[in-house]
């Protein structure tokens, strides 16, 4: 009734000599370390555009462990930007949010990969960078 199927299916991964591929884990390292870079920009926009001594020393602080982090990930240092900071404290709710945003990102991508010290990390920089009463009376 039915003629069986004589070729490979289009679903069916070819794995082709020579191109490399990665593991799972290794996709997700790299993710991980991507969004971990990301957030250490925004995290040096946050330190350029921050007065408090106290809090430009935890943004500092929380700057360079991100970095030590992308470094364990990827194998190599992450290049930092230099911050483009004009003074626009405007701008810090919305770097806070986009911080915390990125943060999430990396915590999923983390406890996805099981990886505690990143986990450790992420949950840190969720209450480094959670608005405070001066942000929320600017929004």
């Amino acid at each position: 009734m039915y003629e069986p199927i004589r070729t490979k299916s289009v679903h069916t991964m070819a794995v082709a000599p020579g191109i490399p591929h990665r593991s799972r884990d290794e996709e997700l390292a790299i993710r991980l370390a991507g969004q971990l870079t990301a957030l250490l920009t925004v995290t040096d926009e946050l330190h350029a555009l921050t007065d408090c001594a106290t809090e430009r020393a935890a943004l500092a602080s929380a700057a360079d462990r991100i970095a030590a982090e992308v470094t364990r990930l990827s194998g190599h240092r992450p290049l930092r930007a230099e911050p483009t900071g004009t003074g626009d404290r405007r701008r810090i709710p919305t770097l806070r949010q986009r911080a915390r945003t990125l943060t999430g990102n990396a915590l999923a991508v983390a406890t996805s990969r099981d990886d505690a010290a990143t986990i450790a990390l992420a949950e840190e920089l969720l209450a480094t960078h959670a608005p405070s009463g001066q942000d929320l009376a600017t929004a």
